[in-house]
């Protein structure tokens, strides 16, 4: 199991993150930065994974629905148990595409969370330069780790700590103004406040290099949300202008007669 995640997944994205490295150091003259090759490598593992997004978006709307259904049953079914069970197993049984799904991004998640482990345990230091292709062009070796010559992507940064918890603060923030489902101020407690300051404490030892990585998805994310928030507005709007030009067609027509 081990030798396929290697060579299947691990594999490929480290000559894709050497490959980056490789570019950087041709477009600076040899003072290539691996920590921007680290963003190019997390922009390209999120615009991969662009579809699971948006099946992410349907897969949450649909347990809203079925959390809606069984809220409905418990009304329905107040008293009758067995009634109430029966019917929550028949809701159950036409979801499991959301299990499905949910699964698979899991394991995707996992998947990457292990391939970045590995690059910055050992594949940065040196130790899985053989796992680069043959047909790769030669890398100065040893990379440059030093992020903007201040960053160590091998050493913890509190800077790059805060920024984190920052960005996550936004977009917490963001997802609750923009969420089409009202928001408890419990949520926003626990999401937008307490959720940054946790993970402030807790990856606050985690080295700089994954912190870059986090910090990259996290601002892909805001860009991302953004764009599906412009996109609704604009699509209310354009349902707006319609129902307009209905009413004056109609008043048109009422003119007419």
């Amino acid at each position: 199991m081990f030798s396929l995640f290697t060579v299947f997944i691990y594999q490929p994205f480290f000559n894709v993150l050497v490959f980056f490295y490789w570019i950087m150091d041709l477009i600076t003259g040899g003072n290539a930065d691996m920590g921007v090759a680290v963003i190019f490598l997390t922009v390209l593992i999120r615009l991969l994974m662009l579809p699971l997004s948006f099946a992410g978006m349907r897969t949450e709307k649909e347990r809203r629905e079925i959390s809606r259904k069984i809220r409905d049953l418990e009304d329905q079914y107040k008293g009758e148990p067995v009634q109430f069970e029966a019917e929550k197993k028949k809701i159950f049984k036409t979801s499991q595409r959301i299990f499905w799904a949910e699964s698979l991004n899991l394991a995707i998640q996992i998947g990457i969370a292990l391939m970045l482990w590995r690059i910055f345990q050992t594949g940065l230091s040196g130790e899985d330069i053989h796992l680069i292709y043959p047909f790769m062009p030669d890398v100065h070796f040893p990379y440059n780790l030093v992020f903007l010559g201040e960053y160590d992507l091998t050493h913890p940064s509190l800077f790059l700590n805060f920024i984190q918890s920052l960005l996550l603060f936004v977009l917490e923030t963001l997802m609750a103004y923009t969420s089409p489902y009202p928001v408890s101020r419990g949520q926003v407690v626990r999401l937008q406040l307490v959720l940054p300051v946790i993970s402030f404490l807790i990856f606050m030892a985690l080295p700089a290099g994954k912190k870059l990585f986090v910090i990259t998805t996290l601002v892909f994310s805001i860009i991302f949300n953004i764009g599906i928030a412009i996109q609704k507005r604009f699509e209310e709007y354009k349902e707006k202008v319609a129902q307009r030009e209905a009413r004056v067609d109609e008043q048109v027509v009422v003119e007419v007669k």
